[in-house]
């Protein structure tokens, strides 16, 4: 008798945990189609200028159309972050021979970064040093620009963002839901971005202090 009490007292709470994984789950499939259909499948063009321009390696493209950016005067310094130890100026300036000046004398490169939470670290400690206190360009890809913009948006609460989504070739024409490649690379950015978001709203709601330690 006292089993079968237990088991009808149990029915209710394992009813409503069905129904809020269910939720939860829909939430997450609805956010999904949501990010998804942001993601630009075109480059805007850029038509402000900023104080500094801050590009995170990682992407094909990225650093390429960041420096072309940064020489025609849309940002008064670039910073490109999470460089691999290995890559030297002077071999960013072999790779684009025609800012070879702009690279040696404007654009810093940042080592310690090595994933984007070390981006937005790095970002903030050079954006500290260089006095750039209000604006900023962010180039990245795409489909990273939310994360991006939400790490650094938490390191740098007081700049305005002004986002570059940087479109790969490979995935200029594609349709993410006819494209298993495209499909992959978003789904995987968007639980990362999920994390992200839920990482971020636990330091706030800790009320964390927004000083950064090391990369």
């Amino acid at each position: 008798m006292a089993s079968r009490v237990a088991g009808v007292k149990t029915r209710p709470v394992l009813i409503v945990l069905r129904v809020m994984a269910g939720a939860l789950i829909l939430c997450l499939m609805l956010g999904f189609l949501i990010f998804a259909g942001r993601v630009e499948q075109r480059e805007a063009p850029l038509t402000r200028h900023a104080e500094g321009m801050i590009v995170l390696t990682g992407g094909a493209d990225r650093v390429t159309d960041a420096i072309e950016l940064f020489a025609r005067g849309h940002a008064d310094r670039l910073l490109i972050t999470g460089v691999n130890q290995a890559i030297t100026r002077s071999e960013i300036a072999r790779l684009n021979p025609k800012f070879r000046e702009l690279i040696d004398c404007c654009i810093d490169l940042g080592y310690d970064a090595l994933n984007t939470i070390g981006n937005a670290r790095e970002a903030r400690r050079w954006a500290d040093q260089h006095g750039i206190s209000k604006s900023l360009i962010v180039v990245t890809s795409n489909y990273h620009m939310p994360r991006a913009l939400a790490e650094l948006s938490h390191a740098l609460p007081n700049h305005e963002l002004i986002p570059y989504g940087v479109v790969a070739s490979r995935m200029r024409d594609e349709v993410w839901w006819r494209s298993a490649h495209a499909a992959r690379i978003i789904g995987t950015e968007y639980l990362k971005y999920v994390v992200a978001l839920t990482r971020l709203a636990t330091a706030d709601m800790l009320a964390l202090p927004r000083s950064l330690p090391p990369a």
